[in-house]
């Protein structure tokens, strides 16, 4: 392992989530990779979102919640360019072994990220 992967993992922390021998290899790369990754960028996360939300003229603080909700699943599954930022916000922080794995589940893993920004980002609906 090279001294980048090492930093990576270092600096990431630890698995978040429970893994047990019945756990697929994309669950065990979520939690061992993913929520780590996306833990440690939820500030710029955020920022981004919120920058997306002020570019756009959205009048998110207007909505209730349940508009925000939806706002927020609607804006990452259709905006490809947000998806695209956000997603390398997580990859950049990937080690060389999990670029590979994920270039061979990359359909599965976008799904993933995807779902999991979205969750994320409605926990966190008093941020934003």
């Amino acid at each position: 392992m090279n001294s980048r992967d090492s930093f990576l993992k270092e600096f990431r922390g630890g698995t978040l989530g429970k893994i047990s021998d019945e756990s697929s290899v994309e669950e065990v790369f979520q939690n061992t990779t993913l929520r780590p990754i996306l833990k440690l960028q939820n500030d710029l996360i955020l920022l981004v979102f919120q920058n997306y939300i002020r570019k756009n003229n959205i009048p998110f603080n207007n909505f209730s919640v349940d508009k925000k909700m939806s706002t927020i699943e609607t804006i990452i599954t259709k905006d490809i360019q947000l998806q695209n930022t956000l997603k390398g916000i997580v990859l950049g922080l990937f080690t060389s072994d999990e670029c590979v794995f994920y270039s061979n589940t990359i359909s599965s893993c976008n799904k993933r990220i995807r779902a999991m920004l979205i969750e994320r980002l409605q926990s966190q609906l008093q941020l934003l």
